[in-house]
């Protein structure tokens, strides 16, 4: 090509579309699909003690049920995670929400415990295709005067889309007819909204060559980020080790260790933490991401700490409370941890930045959960809760002493 030739402006992924939105509406309805994959994988959750009742599996198919809809997730954000960062963010979202409509078709007719595993791995399959190209579409379209907003939308959202997911199935499962399949039509129905919203976003990311080759397995992390995620993964394990002993055991440790056996407890459980995580993350929002470490590893370390008291004491207001102040450190390390990525990542490593970040996470929410349902068979439920609670308390301690470390290095860069 000579010097004066043009130059010819990267092409973006051509998808059926809408008229489009404008940018700024176009990040809120990104936002509002960033909050319907959580709750949607939430919903289960509060329904468990039912298909319990119904078909009699044992809380180790419990948590065998959840790890493989996180081993799906994970293997899905292995293959597909950077793909948009390729081929645009439009054309992955719309496959994922497609195929999360599949999986809530498959929830809604399930008739036993081998139809309950293949919606579960399919929701795994749908969500992990979502959360990195969600995440790195947040970024893109947040706005130039905000450029935190998106990080802050990234941890908000989760525990938000978690929250009400569990809390309204737990409303729908106490209260209204046909529980197991009135909660999936609805969640069918806001994805059919996120569906059309996706429609009517402009793409974001150009068109690159080499689509393929993203899709074999594979974990990478550009050279100048490899120091700031060393010290957030401590927090990003704690924290999300504590969602996956909330999302698979809480409701049966509320029910037997604790007395609480309405059907609204799992709802509340999660919703409870995560909750007051959401609240947490947004009323941090104007904090610099990396000044919450602190604050979110001491937390978290508490409410863990408070937590196992209530559980020896078979106390549910001071498991509440433990679980109330674990939320803020929740909420704080989410906020910490994708804020911080948000800042530092370019537009071309966004999805595949994102992708490990969420591996980081869902390995430390699934492998324990895995480990406690098959301990609780000969250990019992009350020691498991207890030794996965103080587990939590050593990745919780080591974000703690690098929370301190990094402070110590910014100030010496400062002066």
């Amino acid at each position: 090509m000579s010097a004066t030739s043009p130059t010819v402006a990267p092409r973006l992924r051509t998808v059926p579309t809408l008229r489009r939105m404008p940018h700024g509406p176009a990040f809120w309805a990104t936002a509002v699909t960033a909050v319907t994959f959580p709750a949607a994988s939430a919903a289960p959750s509060p329904l468990y003690a039912v298909y319990q009742a119904q078909w009699g599996f044992s809380s180790s198919v419990l948590t065998d049920v959840f790890a493989v809809y996180a081993l799906a997730l994970l293997a899905s954000l292995l293959t597909v995670g950077a793909l948009s960062d390729h081929v645009g963010r439009r054309p992955v979202l719309l496959g994922a929400i497609a195929l999360e409509v599949v999986s809530l078709v498959l929830f809604a007719v399930a008739d036993g415990v081998g139809a309950l595993f293949l919606a579960r791995i399919v929701q795994g399959l749908a969500t992990g295709a979502a959360l990195s190209t969600l995440s790195a579409m947040l970024i893109d379209l947040q706005p130039k005067h905000a450029p935190g907003r998106g990080g802050v939308v990234n941890g908000v959202a989760p525990m938000a889309g978690l929250s009400s997911g569990a809390l309204g199935c737990g409303l729908l499962v106490e209260w209204a007819p046909a529980p197991t399949t009135l909660v999936w039509l609805v969640l069918v129905g806001l994805m059919v909204v996120s569906f059309v919203l996706v429609l009517a976003t402009p793409e974001t990311s150009p068109q690159r060559a080499g689509a393929r080759a993203s899709l074999r397995p594979r974990v990478g992390l550009p050279a100048h980020l490899r120091g700031d995620m060393l010290a957030l993964t401590p927090g990003l394990v704690a924290s999300w080790a504590l969602g996956g002993l909330y999302m698979s055991l809480g409701p049966s440790v509320a029910a037997a260790e604790l007395g609480l056996h309405s059907r609204l407890t799992g709802g509340v459980v999660v919703a409870l933490l995560c909750a007051t995580g959401g609240v947490v993350a947004f009323a941090l929002r104007g904090r610099d991401p990396r000044d919450v470490l602190g604050l979110a590893a001491t937390f978290l370390t508490a409410g863990v700490a408070i937590t196992i008291v209530g559980l020896e004491a078979s106390s549910a207001v001071v498991a509440g409370a433990g679980t109330l102040v674990s939320g803020i450190g929740f909420g704080a390390s989410a906020l910490a941890g994708f804020g911080s990525l948000a800042r530092l990542a370019t537009p071309a490593e966004r999805g595949e930045v994102y992708a490990l970040a969420f591996v980081i996470s869902y390995l430390a929410f699934s492998v324990p959960a895995v480990a406690a349902g098959l301990a609780v068979s000969t250990a019992g439920l009350h020691t498991v809760a207890v030794v996965y609670s103080a587990v939590i308390l050593v990745p919780g301690v080591a974000a703690y002493a690098g929370a301190i470390a990094e402070r110590r290095r910014r100030l010496a860069l400062a002066t």
